[in-house]
């Protein structure tokens, strides 16, 4: 009888994990996916700064931080963002050019709402 075994790599996951942290008692996360961009381009890395402070705001807001934080206090979403930019930081150092055989993941899916793009450029 012959074993077989099956080797498995592990495809990296493309998402920053966004963080939020309230009254240091609460906190929520939420996978930012980035599976459908290029971050070799400007307009790339916009989007996912763009993804990271949307979800920082969704995230914070659940949390009961409200748009008018005291400034005495450090915000629960400029944290969250702060943190999760320095993951930001090193994906989009060491990220390559997609290619031109490359095909773009499944377009994320935001836990906020669709208007929030727009609401909140």
């Amino acid at each position: 009888m012959m074993a077989s075994s099956s080797i498995s790599f592990a495809q990296p996951t493309e998402e920053i994990t966004v963080t939020g942290r309230y009254n240091n008692a609460q906190s929520l996360s939420q996978g930012v996916s980035y599976a459908d961009l290029d971050l070799s381009t400007k307009a790339g890395k916009d989007e996912l700064r763009h993804r990271v402070a949307l979800t920082a705001r969704y995230l914070c807001g659940k949390l009961g931080e409200s748009d008018n934080a005291s400034p005495v206090v450090p915000s629960c979403r400029d944290a969250a963002v702060r943190d999760a930019m320095t993951r930001v930081g090193t994906v989009e150092e060491g990220f390559a050019p997609r290619g031109t055989t490359w095909v773009a993941g499944t377009r994320w899916q935001p836990p906020y709402p669709a208007d929030w793009v727009e609401r909140y450029p």
